[in-house]
């Protein structure tokens, strides 16, 4: 009997996947050395069970706001840098992994480069072992507010028993005065290459890249928008990769965000929208799309704009979703204003405070419009203070789009359709399971059925998302039938409670 219910779980409907790097973005690593004993130390967020799960941790590497890391297809964490050196799982440096992107500023700032998004670090196509480290930092000695070189190196996982090794490293792919950090990443429309982008300083210039499996082509130069200049902010792709998004404050003066339509197949920017943000009271403002892509999120020091990209009128749409509430931690002055911002593996946006406080911000729902969003002031406290680094990540589960004009050359699956299925784990359960399962461009929702096809449980799946966690804790034991549905299709999976 027991045997047959083991079997039953994998009844399932099957559909298409649309990437196949789960889990490489599961672990968020952030924090300062712990050489001052607690509450300095390391917090880990891993994704991987549907919720995040926070762990502690006392590792060498101090992170400021240039952080990047990226874990194998299991969630595995396989590297991590703060913009100086990159450490490898164990914590220590990687082999050949010191003093990448040369810079005097470690002497003024040893304890992590402060560029947001000076890192970015991608898996080589057709490859299961090499990744593209994409890095940038402030050159111009000595007032270092500029980068004068956009590098890249290539680390090789098999190398050094596993724990990998740097084995091209600080290769100029521009030498020109260029903005720090904003390194940002989307998948070209063939579902296999990538562009990276990155900008000319106190100009509308953009550097563009095109990585294929054997060569990086470009740069590629276009010239659209507003000049801009700033040693702050974020640049973003919207995870259907159809935007793309520049927002950063200025010290007691206005910011500024600028929209772009992006073109997946030729990398062309296109119908440029800028809106000024109001005045600010610090140098780094946050841009994050929504998991559907339907809303933009600005943090501007002391509050947070929505914006929606459907509105006739972008500029029109901002409405306030956030007004910092006055709250320090662990006390003055350390407050918990509104910076760097980033969409989690959960659908959850996640924003910095500004300060190496014990707090992070969530937006709860940021498909939803307004507030309706549910955003959390210090809704996440931390065991160990950060450094606002959180982690550069692009959306690595972008599919191809034939719809642009692009073929796919994203492997086997363009001639074979892989059939995916769900699965939960543990299962059996004695009441809780995650759900494991394909990303998705979509956000679908979860039903759990009895064995009478009675509604037990409702939950929201945002898109790109991989996890869902269940509870069946209230529940009687017996088997349910766990049902994800997207526009997509559908799939199925039993799960057991004992």
């Amino acid at each position: 009997m027991k045997k047959w219910l083991l079997l039953i779980f994998i009844n399932f409907c099957c559909f298409l996947l649309s990437g196949q790097n789960t889990g490489v973005n599961n672990n968020w690593l952030m924090g300062y050395g712990s050489y001052w004993g607690h509450p300095w130390g390391h917090t880990l967020i891993d994704f991987s069970n549907g919720t995040p799960i926070f762990t502690y941790d006392s590792l060498e590497m101090d992170i400021d706001r240039t952080s990047a890391n990226i874990s194998d297809s299991n969630g595995n964490l396989l590297c991590y840098t703060n913009g100086y050196y990159i450490a490898d799982a164990t914590g220590d440096t990687m082999q050949n992994g010191n003093n990448i992107s040369p810079t005097g500023f470690y002497n003024l700032n040893p304890k992590g480069l402060t560029a947001p998004q000076a890192c970015l670090i991608l898996p080589k196509s057709n490859s299961n072992n090499l990744f593209y480290l994409f890095h940038n930092t402030f050159d111009n000695s000595p007032s270092y507010t500029r980068s004068l070189n956009f590098y890249y190196s290539i680390i090789d996982m098999n190398l050094n028993n596993g724990k990998g090794a740097v084995v091209s490293k600080n290769n100029a792919l521009v030498q020109d005065t260029m903005i720090p950090g904003n390194i940002t990443a989307c998948k070209h429309a063939n579902g296999r290459d990538w562009w990276v982008i990155v900008q000319k300083d106190n100009s509308n210039l953009f550097y563009k890249f095109l990585i294929l499996p054997t060569t990086i082509l470009g740069p590629y130069t276009q010239a659209i928008g507003t000049p801009r200049s700033t040693i702050g902010g974020m640049s973003v792709f919207s995870p259907d990769g159809t935007k793309y998004a520049i927002a950063h404050a200025e010290y007691l003066s206005t910011g500024s965000l600028d929209i772009f339509d992006f073109d997946r197949c030729n990398g062309f920017l296109s119908n440029s929208i800028h809106i000024t943000l109001p005045q600010s009271t610090g140098l780094f403002g946050g841009t994050a799309f929504s998991s559907n892509s339907n809303f933009l999120y600005v943090s501007n020091i002391n509050e947070v704009y929505q914006y929606d990209m459907s509105a006739p009128n972008i500029a029109a749409s901002q409405l306030t979703v956030a007004v910092w509430d006055s709250f320090y931690s662990p006390s003055p002055p350390f407050a918990t204003l509104f910076e760097g911002t980033f969409l989690a593996p959960d659908g959850k946006i996640y924003i910095q405070t500004g300060n190496g406080t014990l707090h992070l911000h969530v937006i709860n729902s940021p498909d939803s419009f307004g507030l309706a969003c549910d955003l959390v002031q210090h809704g996440i406290q931390l065991q160990r203070y950060y450094g606002n680094g959180i982690p550069n990540h692009p959306n690595y589960f972008l599919g191809c789009d034939t719809t642009l004009g692009c073929g796919c050359l994203t492997g086997i699956e363009d001639a074979i359709p892989i059939k995916i299925t769900a699965r939960a784990s543990p299962n059996p359960t004695h009441g809780q399971s995650t759900l494991q399962f394909p990303a998705q461009k979509n956000s679908g929702a979860l039903t759990v059925y009895d064995l009478l096809g009675k509604i037990v449980f409702e939950d929201y799946i945002a898109a790109w998302s991989q996890f869902k966690k269940i509870d069946i804790n209230t529940l009687p034991n017996g088997i349910y039938l766990c049902k994800l549905k997207w526009s997509s299709g559908e799939i199925s999976v039993k799960v057991i409670k004992e």
